[in-house]
């Protein structure tokens, strides 16, 4: 039996496995009207709001507890991470809608985390174990005005867990698995009083694989490429008075990844280094209908970077200042004002900085008849390319209570970055920003209880002064566009559910292989589908299936007597989760198996799949 047939075997018994088992309890499914979306800086709730939202719950990162954060994103509509399943030592490029690695915010509690060190200044995924978070929500579509330069194609909100218990209550767990890989997280957190607390940390090492492939066929083995990491996070919350919170913050993560040298090239000394530090606070009043918000956060980014081409180090640091002020005008009426400033510096070879200075308002109503209406405007001021704006208007209306119609247009933009500003290579200071045109339109149909759902939308993005890396450097060119649709269906019988998505990308790039305009996307297929199967088998035991088809994509191929754009063929991943929670405690046994592939290579290289990846291990939570 060859890998295919082994993959569509395990498949199929998974399957098999689900539809076989009938005993049931059933799970809870929040209805719109309950789920909270934090990442709108309103707290509005799902069904106000025509933005295309998606919450991973923390059931979902409960019964996750063998993937990482990127693979659970991958498991997204519309969300491509690529790498996402192959050696953690290739950095983790996030695409939302056909849009590039830096065309989207990341948020850790609705404050925005970045690489400051990077050249695209994209937040690198590897840093945040998913034991750490409480949920998450992603907003699909441009959100500039809120959160201003990358929001291009999407915000993804990571919500950390926090203390909740008025005892103190200790978490953790521990895993082995595949490729001699060992990870473990503890921690505490209580809510006493009004003063409330959770720390993690994680630690986490594998011995990896070799990404690189024996081309000539000399027949010895290439060394293996495994990572270590570790991460903390502290939360403290302290509700000083009625009106007043204070919430500060601190999280650390180091990171070790060896690399090989290139599809052929097993380089033993190859790798990366990282420190991450973030700290800062979100204080909060409240007062009549009004509440005002002050976030603070300051990071900085260490990398050290060996491979056959030498030695590069580098450190970023930004400072970020966010004030905004919402107000309840009436039943049906809210407004957001707010500012904020983002001062971001680059040491190491060479140094620079930039300032990004913003004012935004929202206007939200909400309620009215069915209707629901976000307008909102946004002013920036760049200390090196000057002033721009962007606007975005976010209408949806209920039909019936079941059918729901939804649309945005907005403009949104991404500020060049320090590297392409004053860096060493191919810098041009007189860079502009690069802005796009969205558009989106939807509808959203479910039943009277809520357990059955479709989600059907369109998009359309039109990137102007793209900045590129050409012959002469970094130059802003004419256009780049994309458009596509995602079909999400979900489905809830009794103790059995059901989540799918279809989605379609297409669109036109400026490619470093030939340098020139392709129509065509580097790495993001123009056909996705996924599908996640879940069964409730007993009070104790659940059990559940994740497939995923990835379709045809272009890289390319450096070559240097003939660098050319290959098509690299379509792919199937599977992933099978078990979990048992044992009578009487606090104990839960799981089990993950997956299939790991290499997303970046395949079978254009001489091999396919690494085969499968068994993760087991316990969790636990004493109070």
């Amino acid at each position: 039996m060859n890998k295919k047939q082994k993959l569509y075997a395990l498949a199929g018994l998974g399957l098999a496995q689900l539809l076989a088992l009938n005993s049931a309890v059933a799970q809870e499914v929040k209805s719109l009207e309950e789920v909270v979306i934090m990442a709108t800086k309103n707290d509005q709730k799902q069904n106000q709001t025509g933005k295309v939202v998606n919450i991973i719950s923390a059931e979902q990162l409960e019964r996750s507890a063998g993937k990482t954060l990127p693979e659970l994103l991958s498991e997204q509509a519309g969300v491509i991470v690529g790498g996402a399943t192959s050696n953690q030592g290739l950095n983790k490029g996030l695409f939302i809608r056909g849009a590039g690695s830096a065309y989207a915010v990341v948020l850790i509690d609705g404050i925005p985390v970045a690489n400051p060190s990077g050249a695209g200044s994209a937040f690198d995924l590897r840093m945040f174990g998913i034991d750490q978070i409480d949920h998450i929500e992603i907003i699909k579509g441009g959100q500039s005005t809120i959160y201003g330069s990358d929001a291009v194609a999407g915000v993804i909100n990571i919500i950390t867990k926090k203390g909740s218990s008025d005892v103190s209550s200790v978490f953790g767990n521990g895993s082995i698995g595949s490729f001699d890989t060992y990870k473990g997280t503890i921690g505490i957190n209580s809510n006493v009083s009004g003063f409330s607390y959770n720390i993690g940390y994680t630690q986490a090492k594998t011995a990896g694989i070799s990404e690189a492939a024996d081309s000539v066929g000399t027949g010895v083995p290439f060394e293996k490429d495994g990572n270590r990491t570790a991460a903390l996070n502290a939360n403290f919350s302290l509700q000083a008075t009625k009106e007043l919170s204070i919430s500060p913050f601190f999280r650390y993560f180091y990171g070790r990844y060896d690399f090989d040298g290139g599809a052929f090239l097993d380089n033993p000394d190859n790798r990366y280094k990282t420190k991450h530090y973030n700290a800062g606070l979100n204080t909060k009043y409240e007062f009549g209908t009004g509440k005002l918000n002050f976030n603070y956060s300051y990071e900085t980014t260490w990398n050290d970077t060996r491979n056959q081409y030498g030695v590069s180090q580098s450190q970023g640091k930004m400072n970020l200042l966010d004030l905004y002020y919402s107000q309840q005008l009436g039943g049906n009426l809210t407004l957001l004002v707010g500012v904020d400033n983002r001062l971001t510096k680059l040491e190491g070879s060479y140094r620079a900085h930039a300032n990004l200075f913003s004012t935004y308002t929202s206007l939200f109503l909400h309620d009215l008849k069915g209707f629901n209406l976000e307008v909102g405007g946004r002013y920036n001021n760049h200390e090196e390319y000057g002033d721009n704006y962007t606007y975005s208007i976010t209408p949806s209306y209920d039909l019936t209570r079941y059918v729901k119609l939804f649309g945005t247009v907005s403009t949104n933009f991404k500020a060049p970055t320090l590297d392409m500003l004053f860096g060493l290579y191919g810098a041009n200071v007189d860079l502009k920003p690069e802005s796009s045109q969205n558009y989106e339109a939807g509808i959203n149909v479910r039943s009277n209880d809520n357990n059955l759902s479709l989600r059907i939308s369109a998009f359309h993005r039109d990137l102007t002064d793209a900045i590129v890396y050409g012959n002469r450097g970094y130059v802003n060119q004419l256009s780049q566009k994309a458009k596509g649709f995602e079909v999400e269906p979900r489905l809830k019988i009794g103790p059995f559910s059901a989540t799918g998505f279809y989605a379609y990308v297409e669109g036109n790039e400026f490619n470093f292989v030939n340098n020139q305009t392709e129509n065509t996307l580097f790495r993001r297929p123009k056909h996705t589908f996924g599908l996640n199967l879940g069964l409730q088998a007993t009070s104790r035991f659940f059990v559940s299936t994740n497939l995923k088809r990835l379709g045809k994509r272009t890289d390319g191929d450096f070559d240097f007597n003939n660098p050319h754009i290959v098509t690299m063929p379509a792919f199937n991943l599977v992933d099978i989760y078990g979990e048992y929670k044992l009578p009487k405690t606090q104990l839960r046994l799981f089990a993950d198996l997956k299939n790991v592939f290499d997303e970046q290579y395949t079978e254009y290289y001489g091999y396919s799949s690494m085969g499968f990846n068994m993760n087991a291990g316990i969790a636990f939570n004493f109070r």
